[in-house]
């Protein structure tokens, strides 16, 4: 059994101006620093020129935006993806950085951090899970979620009542690290199958 640190990329899904995802990203990250059985990676979309349409030979500028992005997401053993919800469902810059990469995926767990309005992100959380299946990846069961995101945190950045959102985070990253850690194990002794 590997002791080694399960690579966890943060994957920060909005890139619209104004956004909230680096509020809770930052929170997110400081729970996971917390522990030290995860090493994370944070993806921040909006700092990647990431192509916005599928073809079979992505721009210049395109490329070497996935030649930064997609050793990132090789490498890591496990995901935790901050997404918003846009009209029930989630960002498509997203849906491209997801579609720009396939192997990538294959056999890792993969997390979600939502937020947003009454819902809290929760249908965008239902869509990705689609996403993931087809993408040979494994959904924890466990999320966190802010409903009405922007009165959840204080102007610190910090949530107003941390307990709850705390003790679902620590509940979904026992969760990653189970699946990470057994997932990498069987890949380094059987190379996955797609």
């Amino acid at each position: 059994m590997s002791t080694e640190p399960i690579r966890l990329a943060l994957i920060i899904g909005s890139t619209r101006e104004g956004r909230f995802g680096p509020t809770v990203a930052r929170w997110f990250l400081n729970q996971a620093k917390q522990r030290d059985d995860f090493e994370v990676d944070v993806v921040d979309l909006a700092e990647h020129d990431l192509p916005t349409v599928i073809t079979t030979q992505p721009t210049p500028e395109g490329g070497k935006a996935l030649g930064e992005v997609m050793p990132r997401i090789e490498a890591a053993d496990a995901f935790v993806i901050v997404t918003p919800e846009y009209n029930h469902s989630f960002p498509a810059s997203l849906k491209n950085a997801i579609d720009w990469h396939s192997t990538q995926w294959h056999a890792k767990p993969v997390g979600f951090v939502s937020y947003g309005g009454l819902s809290g992100g929760l249908r965008a959380v239902e869509a990705l899970r689609l996403v993931f299946a087809e993408l040979h990846a494994a959904t924890v069961r466990a999320t966190v979620s802010f409903h009405g995101a922007w009165e959840q945190f204080g102007p610190d950045g910090e949530p107003i009542d941390p307990e709850g959102c705390n003790t679902a985070a620590k509940y979904m990253l026992d969760q990653l690290g189970w699946w990470a850690t057994t997932l990498r194990e069987g890949r380094e002794r059987r190379p996955y199958v797609s």
